[in-house]
């Protein structure tokens, strides 16, 4: 349950850091209410899976999974241009946190 917990919080990091963008310094209202919101959220996530998981562990895959998920949107919306090199170190960071997975 632990691991499930902590992908779902590394998707509210992706959500919250989006929204941070868009509140443009938190002037805008619905994206300051998403950003903050999200944050909690997912805040409480990985504090919950850091009951059971190893710290580093935790927020490794936390950071990873938030990490990869703007980074695809961003550029699926087209507000970051996608390369090969990119995609390349996107691929790193999920095979990190595949093997932090793993080695846990």
């Amino acid at each position: 349950m632990s691991w499930i917990v902590l992908v779902v919080s590394g998707v509210l990091e992706a959500v919250w850091a989006t929204a941070l963008g868009k509140s443009q310094g938190l002037s805008r209202l619905a994206p300051s209410v998403v950003f903050f919101t999200a944050l909690t959220a997912s805040m409480a996530g990985l504090a919950y899976a850091m009951r059971a998981l190893p710290v580093g562990t935790s927020y490794g895959v936390w950071v990873g999974v938030g990490a990869v998920l703007t980074v695809a949107y961003a550029m699926t919306t087209g507000a970051e241009s996608a390369s090969a090199q990119k995609m390349l170190f996107v691929a790193m960071i999920v095979g990190g946190v595949i093997g932090l997975k793993v080695s846990h």
